[in-house]
């Protein structure tokens, strides 16, 4: 089950074309959907996080917390809402766009998908443009 919790006054639109989208990526990517928790935050609440965690003491967009067991995925994945913001303008996206981006990343982190080189970054974006482009057949 896919569930969010709000810590700003941010809601998310069209929860369950979200949940089927997220659902149907994990399916392709031979994974099962078991508990994930997407929390939408602040940069502060983020940010501590970051700090208490994982001894990172900077501002960051997304947060997973990996507790799968096999192929069964189970996380919490904190969003900094104020970061996707910055991104989005950053990098000319929409808002919802970015963070879409940021939300299929937490899941393809649980799915085995890693971003320390620069060569797992450009496959990992890769795989972010599929899935975005999937996005628009549940809407």
């Amino acid at each position: 089950m896919i569930s969010f919790s709000y810590n700003t006054a941010f809601v998310l639109d069209s929860e369950n074309s979200v949940v089927n989208w997220l659902s149907e990526a994990i399916s392709l990517e031979k994974h099962v959907l078991g508990d994930i928790l997407y929390v939408f935050c602040n940069d502060e609440y983020l940010h501590r996080l970051n700090v208490d965690f994982l001894n990172h003491d900077t501002y960051t967009d997304v947060i997973s917390f990996d507790y799968k067991v096999g192929k069964i995925l189970h996380g919490e994945i904190y969003i900094s809402l104020d970061r996707v913001k910055e991104n989005a303008q950053d990098y000319s996206q929409s808002f919802n766009e970015e963070l879409r981006r940021v939300m299929i990343h937490g899941i393809l982190h649980y799915c085995g998908y890693n971003d320390k080189t620069s060569e797992d970054i450009a496959y990992m974006r890769q795989k972010e443009d599929e899935y975005l482009n999937r996005y628009l057949s549940f809407n």
